[in-house]
């Protein structure tokens, strides 16, 4: 059975460019992305570790840690670090899970069981379905899964966007509609009636329709 959104993120224990993690405890209070790559030295994972780098601090500000993931082992990952500052310009800070005997890529259904237990071998075409995005909540479960080809580089500027969106309405009785970005109006849910929005929202809002109706975005 693959996982679903709102599964228990599965836990695992594992080495990381900075040391040994237990999951669930490295994520804390807060939230998580985890991000997986078919292999090291790889081209458009080099750009996207690279990226994400960059966008790093803007998590940071979201209480969201960044942790990466590729199936060869650690010492791998700190030679790759190497090439992704000197070609994309950001240095790595995020730990970077090995995962040399494929377990954690196995526990999160992105190779499947009979895939093998080394990553000795195999390329990355072999691994090319372990290019996955999981955002996992304070509860420790998964709040958004994206799933992307090998040839296609991840838009990490929407996995920031669903995390201002998932943020938000994890707070408020709200949800977000297409393309909403940040201060935009969003959508007062269903389970909020008029009476139960006039004491939530007294300067009103715009009914579309009896079930659409939008409101400026709460702080």
């Amino acid at each position: 059975m693959g996982l679903r959104i709102n599964d228990t993120a599965p836990n695992f224990t594992a080495e990381t460019t900075q040391g040994s993690i237990n999951f669930h405890e490295w994520i804390g209070d807060g939230w998580a992305i985890l991000f997986s790559h078919p292999k090291d030295f790889t081209p458009v994972c080099t750009t996207e570790l690279g990226y994400m780098a960059g966008l790093e601090p803007e998590f940071k500000k979201r209480n969201c840690k960044v942790i990466g993931l590729s199936v060869d082992p650690v010492t791998n990952h700190g030679k790759w670090a190497a090439d992704i500052e000197e070609t994309q310009g950001h240095k790595v800070t995020y730990p970077m899970i090995g995962d040399p005997e494929l377990k954690v890529a196995k526990l999160y259904d992105m190779l499947p069981a009979d895939a093998g237990e080394t990553s000795e071998g195999r390329t990355a075409a072999n691994n090319a379905t372990v290019r996955t995005v999981f955002v996992v909540g304070p509860d420790k479960k998964i709040k958004l899964m994206l799933i992307y080809p090998m040839t296609t580089g991840r838009n990490f500027d929407e996995v920031l966007r669903v995390l201002d969106s998932m943020q938000l309405t994890a707070k408020h009785q709200v949800a977000t509609p297409v393309n909403w970005k940040p201060g935009n109006d969003v959508i007062i849910v269903p389970a909020v009636t008029d009476d139960m929005a006039k004491e939530k929202y007294p300067d009103g809002w715009k009914t579309v329709k009896p079930y659409l109706r939008l409101v400026k975005q709460p702080q």
